[in-house]
């Protein structure tokens, strides 16, 4: 890509970079606008106290919401559970029992 020494323009190495990333691995690339400064702020922070890049941080993060079951499945399932019956003896025994 030119002589030795010469650089390309940073657009265009990051365009490289995600071709070669996405044809390698199992994966996308997603872009976000909009978001606030402030929350950026918060998310590096966090992600530079885990000792991570930013780009890591937000893969564990997506990937862990990715991971849970939608709140409608959630609450299905709950629906599905027999009741749990109580009156309020059960109640002061429970607090009675948790007391030192």
């Amino acid at each position: 890509m030119g002589r030795r020494g010469s650089r390309m323009p940073a657009q265009f190495a990051c365009m490289l970079h995600a071709d070669w990333y996405t044809g390698v691995m199992d994966t996308t690339v997603v872009q976000v606008r909009d978001v606030p400064v402030s929350v950026v702020d918060a998310l590096t922070a966090r992600a530079k106290a885990r000792g991570m890049s930013m780009s890591a941080f937000l893969r564990e993060l997506l990937a862990s919401e990715a991971a849970m079951l939608p709140i409608d499945d959630v609450m299905r399932t709950i629906a599905t559970r027999e009741p749990i019956g109580y009156d309020l003896e059960d109640l002061r025994s429970f607090l009675q029992d948790e007391r030192p």
